[in-house]
C-alpha cells in the first residue's frame, strides 16, 4: 500500500475542512453570532488563521536517551487554528522532518537517519486570559500568551540505519531493513506547550516545544537489535508564523 499519498491526501481534507470556517471569519462582527462564557462575557469564535513553522527534530529511543548522542534533523509544518471559545483553539497540522541518532553503546556502533511525515489534530489552551478574545474587550489584547498543548494523529516514517557514528553520506551503506514494510504508519500523541507572541491584529509569531509519544519501536529501525519492549518517541522544537487573512 503507498501510505505517503494516503497522508497527503487527509492532511489536504483535514485542512479542507477547517478552511470552511473563513466564510464565517470573514463577516463583520456586527453579524457573526455571539457566544457567552460562565460569566456572561460575550465573545465571536475564531478567526481561522494559517500557521507555517520550521525548527529542529529530536529523537528519543534505543539508539539515544540524551541529545549528546542526537543527529538532529529539520522540521517544517503547516496547519490552521480556529478558537472556540476564550483560552481554548484547536487545530490541525501537517509536519515533515528528519531524524538521526548515533549508537549510544559504542560496542553496538549503530546509527540511523529517517525522513517522516505526521499529520495531527490538537487541542490548545491558553493558560492567561487575553481580552483580545472578548468582544467588547475591557483592555488591550495581551501580548504575550503561554499555552500547553494535546492532541493524536497519524505518522508515516521510513527509517535506514546503518553502521557508524556520523552523519550518512552518499556513500554510506545502510543495513537490511529489520521489517519490509518500510515507509510504515504509527498513532502518534504529541503534548506540548509554547508562547504566543501578537505582532499585529492579524499576525502573531509562537515559539512551541513538543514531545510526541508513538505506537512504534521502529523510528530507528533498530527493534530486534535493541529494546523491543520501549516505544520511540521524538521532539520537536520550532518557531511559527500564525495569520489570520480576515481578521475578527
Amino acid at each position: 500500500m503507498h501510505y505517503r499519498p494516503l497522508l497527503l491526501s487527509a492532511s489536504a481534507l483535514l485542512l479542507a475542512c477547517l478552511s470552511t470556517h473563513t466564510a464565517t471569519a470573514q463577516e463583520t462582527a456586527e453579524r457573526r453570532k455571539r457566544h457567552y462564557t460562565a460569566q456572561a462575557r460575550p465573545y465571536y469564535r475564531g478567526p481561522v488563521r494559517f500557521t507555517l513553522g520550521g525548527g529542529v527534530a529530536l529523537y528519543n529511543g534505543d539508539l539515544a536517551e540524551n541529545l549528546a548522542n542526537n543527529l538532529p534533523g529539520p522540521s517544517g509544518s503547516l496547519g490552521l487554528l480556529y478558537m472556540v471559545r476564550p483560552h481554548l483553539v484547536v487545530g490541525g497540522e501537517f509536519t515533515y522532518f528528519q531524524l538521526g541518532a548515533k549508537d549510544q553503546l559504542p560496542e553496538r556502533g549503530l546509527a540511523f537517519q529517517g525522513r517522516n511525515e505526521s499529520l495531527v489534530g490538537f487541542v490548545r489552551y491558553e493558560l492567561l486570559r487575553d481580552e483580545g478574545e472578548y468582544a467588547g474587550a475591557r483592555s488591550p489584547a495581551a501580548l504575550i500568551k503561554p499555552y500547553v498543548k494535546a492532541g493524536l494523529g497519524f505518522l508515516l516514517y521510513n527509517p535506514k540505519a546503518y553502521r557508524g557514528n556520523l552523519r550518512p553520506t552518499p556513500s554510506t551503506e545502510y543495513l537490511p531493513p529489520e521489517v519490509n514494510d518500510y515507509p510504515a504508519t504509527a498513532i502518534v500523541a504529541p503534548v506540548g506547550l509554547g508562547l504566543v507572541f501578537r505582532l499585529t491584529p492579524k499576525l502573531n509569531a509562537t515559539a512551541e516545544g513538543a514531545y510526541y509519544f508513538t505506537t512504534t519501536d521502529r523510528l530507528d529501525d533498530v527493534s530486534q537489535r535493541g529494546n523491543a519492549s520501549l516505544k520511540d518517541g521524538y521532539g520537536l522544537v520550532e518557531l511559527k508564523l500564525e495569520y489570520a487573512p480576515w481578521g475578527r
